[in-house]
């Protein structure tokens, strides 16, 4: 049995970026202030992000759609971040149908509301009916 959390290496960091951007900003701002603050706090922490990617959505091998990714972190884990009161069932959907619709099996739901809250995400390769 596997006790170890996948990437959890990298969503330590990520995790502690989050926190260390909360603990300066607090909350109220708008998710791009967050968004843009935690890019610069993941390079600081030394990895490589890319934010709003483009990720297209196919249904029976045709293209229906697009959204773009807050973060991907290393080409493995995608990051949603949210302004909220608190995380909601809403939130965690669209982090998995992101996950669903990549190759990422990892996903992190950070939100910057009145108290700091996060979820993680799995949904491993094998389990995806990647319709491309």
């Amino acid at each position: 049995m596997q006790t170890e959390l996948l990437h959890k290496d990298i969503t330590d960091l990520i995790i502690k970026a989050f926190y260390n951007v909360y603990n300066k900003l607090g909350y109220g701002f708008l998710e791009k202030v967050y968004e843009n603050s935690m890019l610069i706090e993941l390079q600081d922490l030394g990895l490589e992000c890319e934010r709003q990617k483009q990720i297209e959505v196919f249904y029976k091998n045709k293209n229906v759609g697009e959204y773009f990714a807050d973060l991907i972190v290393k080409d493995l884990i995608i990051i949603e971040l949210k302004a909220a009161e608190n995380i909601c069932q809403e939130h965690e959907a669209q982090l998995t149908n992101y996950l669903r619709a990549t190759n990422c099996e990892v996903g992190l739901l950070l939100n910057f509301g009145k108290t700091p809250q996060f979820k993680r995400k799995i949904f491993k390769n094998e389990f995806k009916n990647n319709q491309r």
